[in-house]
């Protein structure tokens, strides 16, 4: 109909353009000849406004029925079943292309075309969905010539929930001399929510952090919990108290060449080995500054002068423990001479 219309206008334009007015029905031969003698005046003029109208019309009708237009259309997800998530990228928006004519296509808004895609009868796994000019609602006589993408995919996962331990997240380093013994939360499990697949390897949730540096003596402070990643949360306790243990570092240390000193006794002696080696085990810082010389002995009270194989003994402060002495005895001869100083 609008066609048809436009014909008509522009054949009437034509006819008023080449003789001026409207043609009756029956012309007098007087009349003939004066329109014979109008038409051929400034003929080569009319004949060029005559293809510029046709082109025009020609241009205005095509453009009209030929426009393209692009578009950017929001998509909607809807009916999710319960205790189901979606775990991958999903688009919000897919690009169309409509065609049509330009008066149509103005009208058009793409936030009005929403896509809506019914989940309502998906299950864990991947569900596919193929998009197709059908499924959005654009006005006669238009139509959609490209979709993109075509097809949605999309990963369904169960929602579950899991109990995990809580890990006490300890930063900076104690004392010199000393480590962090231990570590441990109260409680000392949390429970995850999420999708199964990220639920399942989630092997535990840390703390806020706990700062040791230079420290000395245990610590012992609440904590927050923080999710293990943005796919899983906490769902309780969010916060717990974190109770952190230093203690010295232990370690061995060997002395060598050490004198062993005969007591109690005022008579000449000889001792074999005259010198030992000895391990003994404590608190590095005690051991860094320890000097056993002088420590190292063996008692010969009521010994009678000869031979005699007499035990090591060592003198040590509190804290350290002996771990070995080599020889852990030694010979000594007793002679029936006495000492020097003594009477």
């Amino acid at each position: 109909m609008e066609i048809r219309t436009n014909s008509n206008r522009v054949r009437s334009a034509l006819t008023r353009l080449i003789v001026g007015a409207d043609v009756p029905r029956q012309i007098s031969p007087p009349l003939r000849v004066l329109l014979i003698q109008r038409i051929r005046r400034n003929l080569g003029l009319r004949a060029i406004a005559l293809l510029l109208a046709l082109g025009l019309w020609f241009f205005v009708n095509a453009g009209q029925r030929g426009a393209l237009a692009p578009m950017r259309v929001p998509i909607s997800y809807r009916a999710l079943p319960a205790g189901l998530v979606i775990v991958n990228q999903r688009p919000e928006f897919v690009q169309i292309e409509v065609r049509g004519p330009r008066t149509l296509l103005s009208l058009l808004n793409p936030d009005r075309m929403v896509l809506r895609l019914d989940l309502s009868g998906v299950t864990p796994g991947q569900a596919v969905y193929k998009i197709g000019s059908e499924m959005f609602n654009v006005p006669r006589q238009t139509d959609v010539t490209r979709i993109s993408p075509s097809q949605i995919v999309l990963d369904i996962d169960r929602i579950t929930d899991r109990q995990v331990p809580i890990r006490v997240n300890v930063q900076g380093q104690p004392a010199a001399g000393y480590r962090v013994a231990s570590a441990k939360a109260n409680p000392f499990a949390a429970t995850v929510h999420g999708p199964s697949r990220f639920v399942f390897h989630t092997d535990g949730v840390q703390t806020s952090p706990v700062e040791v540096n230079g420290a000395k003596a245990d610590i012992a402070q609440p904590v927050s919990l923080l999710p293990p990643s943005d796919r899983v949360t906490v769902l309780g306790p969010q916060a717990a108290e974190a109770a952190v243990s230093i203690s010295p570092i232990i370690a061995n240390r060997e002395f060598r060449g050490l004198t062993v000193e005969i007591r109690d006794t005022d008579y000449k002696v000889k001792v074999e080995p005259q010198k030992i080696a000895v391990t003994v085990r404590g608190p590095v810082n005690q051991l860094s500054g320890l000097d056993l010389h002088g420590s190292v002995f063996a008692t010969a009270e009521d010994v009678p002068p000869g031979s005699h194989d007499l035990a090591v003994q060592i003198e040590l402060p509190d804290g350290i423990q002996l771990v070995r002495a080599y020889p852990d005895n030694v010979r000594v001869r007793i002679y029936r001479q006495k000492r020097a100083g003594n009477g």
